[in-house]
């Protein structure tokens, strides 16, 4: 029976211990070394510089749009206010007056989505400048830029069978797409106010605008 010699696996172990201590030693050494040459440098411009995040204070809506309406989304309360804030004194007059009869009074007038504007324009005092007229059919349809808070426009209303339609412009929603906030007026008898909703203006024929 062969017996193992235990020294010998012993001074094995110790030098296979020693010469892992000694590399092991190297390389703590070496990136001390590396760490003291690091730290010894200044810092380069490639560090990456994150950009200042602007922060906007929340909207604060004035005292007259702080009710709770169901015939205007909350969220589209600060264009509301926006549009009266920053229009001219013409527009100004008639999206308050449209405001007031929407929202505060319900008003209900007898007929369609004309007769309601007519009565809100006439409320307001003011007159109308026809600035851009095309045809339902054939157009030419207006461009966006072409279109301003009060304004009284005539469109095809895409989302209802592609019928003519007429509405109040408040302002856009993504004007790239197109989408916008309109003081829209149901009518046929169906005794409800009037009611903020965003429509497709893609088809915008005809835009008369209030002056003083």
């Amino acid at each position: 029976m062969s017996r193992l010699y235990i020294p010998s696996v012993a001074t094995s172990c110790g030098f296979l211990l020693f010469t892992c201590g000694m590399v092991g030693q190297v390389n703590a050494d070496s990136m001390s070394m590396l760490i003291a040459q690091k730290s010894g440098q200044s810092v380069t411009s490639t560090a990456h510089v994150y950009p200042e995040v602007t922060r906007q204070a929340p909207t604060v809506l004035p005292a007259f749009l702080s009710g709770n309406y169901d015939n205007v989304d909350s969220e589209y309360l600060p264009l509301l206010s926006n549009a009266e804030n920053q229009s001219s004194p013409a527009a100004r007059e008639v999206v308050s007056t449209a405001r007031k009869m929407a929202l505060n009074e319900r008003t209900i007038i007898r007929g369609g989505c004309w007769d309601y504007l007519n009565a809100v324009f006439n409320r307001a005092g003011v007159s109308r400048n026809t600035i851009h007229k095309g045809t339902y059919a054939q157009g030419p349809y207006a461009n966006s830029s072409e279109i301003e808070a009060g304004d009284w426009l005539y469109y095809i209303n895409h989302g209802y069978n592609g019928v003519e339609h007429s509405g109040l412009f408040v302002g856009w929603v993504d004007e790239r797409a197109k989408q916008a906030l309109i003081l829209s007026y149901a009518g046929e008898n169906r005794r409800e106010p009037a009611r903020y909703r965003v429509y497709d203006l893609s088809n915008v024929y005809q835009i008369m605008r209030p002056s003083v």
